[in-house]
């Protein structure tokens, strides 16, 4: 409790940090103008060229945009409160750190890839600095072609890149049980290590590590994870995007 409280103190710090910093630059802009005035053929340029300065500074100080594009296992589902789903957790160990990272859930309950397809331009209008997709465990249960899935998945890393080149992607693995065959489930699993490879993407080999399967770590449908299942999963996410963070 102790920790929590000094995690959030040290966050609110920041943020009167990065206020009073940008009161002081708006401050100063105003002044050096008002004291120009006189001169302000010869001071345009002056400052024109701080208020570049200082939009500089704003833009570093803002905190960055990790989007967590996935289905119900995003979302929380079953969870009582959605911040104790693993994009929650996620925040808090960032903030525990005192990095300047917010992270957007973009989950929805039931998501197949065909779904994230139709979506992602509306959830790329703000620009996302890490992009975490997590979609495909749906496909999977519901036996959908593999290649549909696969070209679906693929649009998306696509339609992320093109928009913004520099956002890093991260890509969540996923494996399902063998009830479509073992050709099916074996094909499936391998997806995500073809598409990691072909793009250059990070790949979380298996977000359901240490999870799926479990019955204690999982609500009473079997697929969804309890709250300390979503512990496991913001570990598993967090040992390969920790060092994308740094």
């Amino acid at each position: 409790m102790l920790n929590l409280k000094n995690n959030h103190l040290l966050k609110n710090i920041n943020n009167q940090s990065r206020t009073i910093f940008l009161k002081f630059c708006y401050f100063s802009l105003a002044l050096l103008l008002f004291s120009c005035k006189s001169d302000a053929p010869k001071s345009e340029n002056s400052s024109k060229t701080i208020e570049k300065e200082i939009q500089s500074k704003v833009e570093e100080t803002a905190s960055k945009r990790i989007v967590f594009f996935g289905d119900s296992l995003t979302a929380g589902y079953g969870l009582d409160d959605v911040e104790n789903a693993f994009p929650g957790l996620i925040q808090q160990k960032i903030d525990s750190l005192g990095l300047s990272y917010t992270v957007v859930n973009s989950g929805i309950s039931g998501e197949t890839t065909s779904g994230g397809k139709n979506r992602i331009d509306w959830v790329l209008n703000q620009k996302p600095d890490v992009f975490i997709l997590e979609l495909g465990a749906n496909d999977g249960l519901r036996g959908i072609n593999l290649s549909e899935t696969k070209k679906n998945l693929q649009f998306i890393v696509d339609a992320v890149k093109t928009k913004y080149p520099d956002t890093k992607i991260v890509l969540a693995g996923m494996q399902i049980p063998p009830n479509m065959g073992q050709d099916y489930t074996f094909e499936f699993r391998n997806i995500f290590p073809d598409l990691a490879k072909k793009n250059d993407l990070t790949l979380v080999p298996f977000l359901l590590k240490n999870v799926g399967g479990i019955p204690s770590l999982n609500q009473s449908d079997g697929i969804h994870p309890t709250k300390k299942g979503h512990k496991i999963l913001a570990s598993n996410v967090w040992d390969v995007l920790y060092p994308i963070l740094e």
